[in-house]
C-alpha cells in the first residue's frame, strides 16, 4: 500500500463517475473570481476541478468537463502512461559498434553511434561513453564516426515554426540521437581590467567559431542579451557586435544551435578531440551494419530521473523523446536493420498516440474521452484535455503501486521546480504541501497536481485558462491552490 490513499477507498474512487460524486459546485472561491476580474479574464475561460483522492464530494468543479488547451501539463499524460507502460526504472541505450578490428589503440574501421532516444544525453554523458570506449583501447578511429537515428522516423522539422523563436531551446526538435539538446551554453564572465567579458562555450563544436570576447559597457544589465546583438545566422560563427554590462556579473546563455542538422555532427567530433580520441575520416549520418560488433552500450538515466526534468522544468523535447519512445510498443512500429533479439523498433508520433490512446481506453474506459496528443509535450495549439480527464488520471497514479516515485517527479510548491512560485516564502500554507505541475503558453496558463489540506484530505487540482489574458490570470491559479490547501472542514 502506498502512502497516499488506501487502494480500496481508491478503487472506489476510480470506479464512480463525475456525476455520481456529489452536487456540482460551480461557484468559485472569492480569491479565485477576485484574480480574473483582475487579469480581466471573464470565468468562462477557467475550467477546474478541486476533488479528494478519497472519491469524496468534489470541492469544486467549474467547466471540468470543458476540453482545454492544457499546454505543458499535458506533460503528465505522457509522463503517467510512460511510468506505467515502461516502468520507473526503464532506460534508454545509445549503443557503439564498429565494422572493423581494433589493433594497438586503433580502431581500423567505423565507429556507429545509435540512438535509441535518450532523452538527456548530454556532454557529461557523452564524455564518460568516449572515456569507456578508450579504456577498452578506442584511441583512434581510422574511419568514420557514423551517427545513426534511424530508431525515430519523424517529418522534417523547423523549431522556429511554432512561435518564431527557432534559437530557443525549448523548441528544440526530438531525435533518435538527441546530442545536448541540440544546445550550446555560452558562458560570459567580465574581465574589468582588459575591457571585456570572456566567452566561453560547451559543448566544444567541431567546425564553429566564436568571438572570444565581447566589450564592456558600463550601462544596467537589464537585456543584457539584446545588448550583444550577438549574430547567428552563420552555421560556422556566432559573433558579438554589441557589449556585455560589467553588472551583470557572470551569466550564462543557452542556445539552440542556428543549423541543428549538423549539431549532432559537430558535437561528437568536438567531444571525441576534446577527449583526447583521434579521427581520420568524417562524422556523417548513416545506417548501422547488420554485421557490426557491439564495443559498448551506454544506458540512460531511469525513467524517473528523466521525468522528474520533464515535470519539474518542463523540458519540451525531453517530453517528446519519451512519448516517441511509447511508439516503439506499437505492433506497426517496424524492427530495426541489424537489431537481432534487440528490442529497438522504428517509431514516430503516430505510432506514439496510438499507444497513448489504447493505454488510455484499457485504463479509464470509455466514459472519459482521451485526450487530443499531437506530441506529447504540450508545445501545440492542438492538444485538447478535459480537466476531469486529468484528475481522473491523477487519481489513478496515487493507486499505482510505485506512486510516491511519480509524484516525486513533479515539483515542491516553494521548494523545486517551476512551481516555486507557488509559495513566496515558508509561511505560505502551500509550501512544501503541493506537488504541481504548471504549463504556459501564449494564450494559456494551467496547473494540476495534488495538494495536502489544512483538514488532513488530500486534494487533486487541476485548473486552466484558456484566454488573450491568460498570463495575467496566473494568480488566480495561485489562489485556488491556496484555497485549496487552506481547507479545514
Amino acid at each position: 500500500m502506498n502512502r497516499f490513499l488506501s487502494p480500496l477507498l481508491l478503487a472506489l474512487a476510480i470506479a464512480l463517475p463525475a456525476c455520481a460524486q456529489g452536487p456540482s459546485r460551480e461557484a468559485l472561491p472569492p480569491p479565485v473570481a477576485a484574480a480574473l476580474a483582475r487579469a480581466e479574464v471573464p470565468a468562462t475561460a477557467f475550467a477546474a476541478v478541486v476533488v479528494p483522492l478519497d472519491g469524496h464530494e468534489a470541492r469544486l468543479r467549474h467547466q471540468s468537463g470543458m476540453p482545454v488547451n492544457p499546454a505543458s501539463v499535458m506533460k503528465l499524460v505522457t509522463s503517467y502512461a510512460a511510468f506505467d507502460l515502461l516502468g520507473p526504472g526503464y532506460t534508454w541505450s545509445t549503443r557503439f559498434y564498429t565494422d572493423g578490428p581494433l589493433e594497438a589503440g586503433a580502431l581500423r574501421g567505423n565507429l556507429y553511434v545509435r540512438g535509441g532516444g535518450d532523452p538527456k544525453f548530454v556532454l557529461e554523458r557523452i564524455q564518460e561513453a568516449f572515456a569507456a570506449l578508450q579504456a577498452q583501447g578506442v584511441q583512434l578511429i581510422l574511419g568514420d564516426m557514423v551517427l545513426d537515428s534511424s530508431a525515430f522516423d519523424l517529418p522534417p522539422y523547423d523549431p522556429g515554426a511554432f512561435d518564431g523563436e527557432a534559437l530557443r531551446p525549448y523548441n528544440a526538435g526530438p531525435d533518435a540521437l538527441l546530442v545536448n539538446f541540440k544546445s550550446v551554453v555560452l558562458g560570459f564572465m567580465p574581465d574589468a581590467a582588459a575591457g571585456v567579458a570572456r566567452v566561453v562555450s560547451e559543448p566544444p563544436l567541431a567546425g564553429l567559431a566564436i568571438d572570444a570576447s565581447v566589450p564592456l559597457s558600463n550601462g544596467a544589465c537589464g537585456d543584457w542579451r539584446g545588448g550583444l546583438r550577438a549574430r547567428f545566422d552563420d552555421p560556422g560563427r556566432i559573433a558579438f557586435q554589441g557589449r556585455y554590462p560589467l553588472r551583470c556579473g557572470e551569466q550564462k546563455w543557452p542556445v539552440a544551435y542556428q543549423d541543428p542538422a549538423s549539431f549532432a555532427a559537430r558535437a561528437m567530433e568536438g567531444l571525441w578531440r576534446a577527449s583526447g580520441g583521434l579521427l581520420t575520416g568524417q562524422v556523417r549520418a548513416g545506417l548501422t551494419p547488420l554485421d557490426a560488433k557491439l564495443l559498448l552500450d551506454a544506458p540512460s538515466l531511469p525513467l524517473t530521473d528523466i521525468l522528474t526534468d520533464v515535470n519539474q522544468w518542463s523540458n519540451n523535447v525531453m517530453a517528446q523523446q519519451v512519448f516517441l519512445t511509447l511508439g516503439q510498443l506499437a505492433p506497426q512500429a517496424t524492427a530495426l536493420p541489424g537489431s537481432g533479439p534487440l528490442p529497438w523498433k522504428r517509431s514516430g508520433f503516430e505510432q506514439a498516440r496510438t499507444v497513448l490512446g489504447n493505454w488510455w481506453r484499457r485504463t479509464f474506459g470509455e466514459r472519459v474521452p482521451a485526450p487530443v496528443i499531437q506530441n506529447g509535450s504540450g508545445l501545440s495549439r492542438d492538444e485538447r484535455i478535459t480537466p476531469e480527464a486529468l484528475a481522473l488520471l491523477l487519481r489513478h497514479a496515487a493507486r499505482h503501486p510505485q506512486a510516491d516515485a511519480f509524484v516525486g517527479t513533479l515539483s515542491l510548491a516553494g521548494v523545486t521546480g517551476t512551481a516555486r512560485r507557488y509559495a513566496a516564502d515558508e509561511r505560505s500554507p502551500v509550501y512544501g504541501h503541493a506537488w504541481l505541475k504548471t504549463g504556459t503558453l501564449r494564450d494559456v496558463t494551467g496547473v494540476a497536481g495534488y495538494v495536502n489540506a489544512a483538514n488532513g484530505v488530500r486534494y487533486v487540482v487541476v485548473a486552466f485558462v484558456n484566454h488573450p489574458n491568460a498570463p495575467a490570470a496566473r494568480p488566480a491559479l495561485e489562489a485556488l491552490v491556496e484555497w485549496t490547501a487552506r481547507l479545514a472542514d
